[in-house]
C-alpha cells in the first residue's frame, strides 16, 4: 500500500481510472469505476493473478468488479477471468467461439511462455468465455455518468481486438496489444498484418490527439507514439 492506503502498483490515469503493469510479460490490466459498477480490462495469465487483480481493484475503489472486458484472446490477458465470479464478460464478436475452440492452445501457449503447467491447466479448464459480443461499438453504463465505450477496432494484433474508451478529460483508451510500448509489437499466427495499421487509425479516431493511450504492454503513451507505431507497422508489413 502507498501513503494513501492504496495498492501502490496501480497508476491513476484519470478520476476513477487506473492501470497496473503485471509481472512477467509487462501486460496491462485496467480498472474503471462508476457510481455502481467497476469494470476491469483484462485479467492476467493465471487464476492467482486474476484473484490478486480482483483484490487490489476492490481495495482501490471500495467495491467488487462487476464487468470484465477482454481486449484479445491471448493467455496473458484472459486466463485470470474465472477469478471474477459474477461479472459480466465482454469480448469482440467471435471471441466466445474462439476461446472454446482453442482452449488447449491457450494452455500450451501459457506453458511455453513460462506459466506453471498446473496453473495453466487449471485456468484453461475454468476458462470463462464472453457472454456479450461486441460488433461495432457498445456502451456500458457504470453509473454516476460514467459510460464506457467498447469498440471492435480490429482485426490487427489478433482477429478479435477490442478497445475501451473512457471519456475524459482526459480521454483514456485501453488499446490491448494493438499498441505495445515495452517492445516491438508482436505478430503471432493469429495476427492480421494487412489490417493492423487501419486498426490503429480507428484507435486514433476514437481517442483523438489529447487522449491517454494505454498499451497492452509497457508505459502509457500519447497519440504521437501511436502514429509512429502505425507507420512502423505499415512499413514492416508493406501496407499503406
Amino acid at each position: 500500500m502507498d501513503s494513501n492506503g492504496e495498492p501502490a502498483r496501480w497508476e491513476r490515469l484519470a478520476p476513477g481510472v487506473a492501470r497496473r503493469r503485471l509481472p512477467g510479460w509487462d501486460a496491462t490490466t485496467g480498472a474503471i469505476a462508476g457510481e455502481h459498477g467497476l469494470l476491469v480490462v483484462d485479467t492476467g495469465a493465471t487464476l492467482a493473478e486474476g484473484a490478486e487483480i480482483r483484490r487490489e481493484v476492490t481495495a482501490l475503489f471500495g467495491r467488487r468488479p462487476t464487468h470484465i472486458v477482454l481486449t484479445h484472446p491471448h493467455f496473458d490477458h484472459v486466463l485470470g477471468t474465472a477469478a471474477f465470479s459474477g461479472c459480466e464478460v465482454y469480448g469482440a464478436v467471435g471471441l466466445d467461439e474462439l476461446l472454446a475452440r482453442e482452449r488447449d492452445e491457450l494452455r500450451s501457449d501459457a506453458v511455453r511462455h513460462g506459466v506453471d503447467a498446473e496453473d495453466a491447466a487449471e485456468a484453461a479448464d475454468l476458462l470463462v468465455r464472453p457472454r456479450h459480443a461486441v460488433c461495432g461499438e457498445l456502451t456500458v453504463d457504470l453509473g454516476g455518468g460514467r459510460r464506457v465505450l467498447l469498440a471492435n477496432v480490429g482485426p490487427g494484433h489478433s482477429g478479435h481486438d477490442l478497445a475501451v474508451l473512457v471519456p475524459g478529460p482526459p480521454e483514456v483508451v485501453f488499446c490491448g496489444d494493438l499498441v505495445e510500448e515495452s517492445g516491438e509489437p508482436q505478430a503471432g499466427r493469429d495476427a492480421v498484418p494487412g489490417r493492423w495499421p487501419a486498426a490503429l487509425d480507428r484507435l486514433l479516431a476514437l481517442g483523438g490527439d489529447e487522449a491517454v493511450y494505454v498499451p497492452g504492454h509497457g508505459a502509457v503513451v500519447d497519440a504521437g507514439f501511436v502514429r509512429a507505431q502505425r507507420a512502423e507497422l505499415a512499413a514492416r508489413f508493406g501496407v499503406s
